[in-house]
């Protein structure tokens, strides 16, 4: 039986595609299949990834029906203990699938391993730190209070978890990794590799993308989530919300200024301060809120000269740094 099967969903992912499979193909751990789920690209991605010759690599192709399918298709197609998904523009180390593999060889308890995230650019260029957060053992309040996972990038699960408390919910657009991993943490641990082993690929084209759709979702997620935590848990509700705010604030003002979509940063910036009024408390917020505002206000040219000179928003993610990732 192979033991580790990882999933690759894709659509029109041609300029990125080569590049993350072969990240895959130089994986320490050999002992693997990669399954590329082509969700109906109209690109030359089926093209390319056949041209890759490993006999490890297969491709199936389906018509068009999102990430979450994508991935349930990919799971009914795999045959490996453990499971592992990567999007068609992240990458990762070399070391990741062997490090999450013996995480979870070493802790049977555990149904999900992962690993720290770094932020990279279209070129594959540093970008900045992801939270590199620490969580073993019981997850479930932390993951409820921040999506420390960062992605869906990310884990190694066991098969017959998936099983049990369900795949992908299909009917989410966004925020569907972060419903699996809540589902996961009520009734199982995490084990956590403390190292920094998924490159997750951010570009202009998808920083903003449907943006008012993710803070639908990843809202509704949460409050279903909630709606099954017990009542001993109820109290972090606000805190999570208000960290989902923070972080859509911080997608919504990622690349260049744009007026429309800081109207709507502010929209989701004063939804995190009604979740979480300590914010007023910080220098950061008002400072935060003053680059919004000028990005809002300003004209395009204007808000670039101010933002070169008194930094970007999400250079360092100070917003970020304000996301509660413990439950007090």
């Amino acid at each position: 039986m192979t033991s580790v099967s990882v999933i690759i969903p894709v659509y029109n992912g041609e300029r990125t595609v080569r590049e993350t499979i072969e990240s895959i193909l130089c994986q320490s751990l050999s002992d693997f299949e990669l399954i590329a789920i082509d969700d109906g690209s109209t690109d030359r991605t089926v093209e390319i990834i056949s041209q890759i010759k490993d006999p490890r690599l297969r491709v199936k192709s389906y018509p068009n029906a999102g990430l979450a399918a994508s991935r349930n298709r990919g799971i009914r197609e795999a045959k490996g203990e453990y499971i592992s998904f990567i999007d068609a523009d992240d990458l990762w180390t070399p070391d990741k699938l062997e490090s999450q593999y013996q995480a979870l060889r070493e802790h049977p308890e555990a149904a999900l391993a992962y690993s720290w995230t770094n932020c990279i650019d279209e070129s594959g260029k540093f970008l900045r730190p992801g939270g590199h957060k620490t969580v073993n053992g019981n997850v479930y309040s932390h993951i409820l209070v921040n999506n420390f996972i960062e992605s869906g990038s990310n884990v190694l699960i066991r098969r017959n978890v998936l099983e049990e408390v369900g795949l992908f919910d299909e009917s989410l657009r966004a925020a569907e990794d972060r419903d699996l991993w809540i589902r996961l943490a009520a009734r199982y641990p995490f084990v956590a590799v403390p190292k920094a082993q998924i490159l997750y690929r951010i570009s202009p084209t998808s920083m903003s993308a449907n943006i008012i759709r993710q803070a639908k979702e990843s809202t509704g997620v949460i409050h279903r989530a909630y709606s099954q935590a017990p009542s001993s848990l109820q109290y972090l509700k606000k805190h999570s919300l208000a960290n989902i705010y923070k972080y859509l604030t911080v997608k919504a003002l990622e690349g260049e200024p744009d007026r429309r979509r800081a109207i709507f940063a502010v929209q989701l910036f004063y939804q995190a301060i009604v979740n979480d009024p300590s914010l007023l408390q910080h220098r950061v917020t008002v400072r935060a809120l003053l680059k919004i505002l000028a990005i809002a206000i300003l004209p395009q040219s204007q808000a670039r000269i101010l933002l070169a000179r008194y930094g970007k928003i999400d250079n360092i993610g100070a917003l970020m740094m304000l996301i509660r990732t413990d439950p007090e």
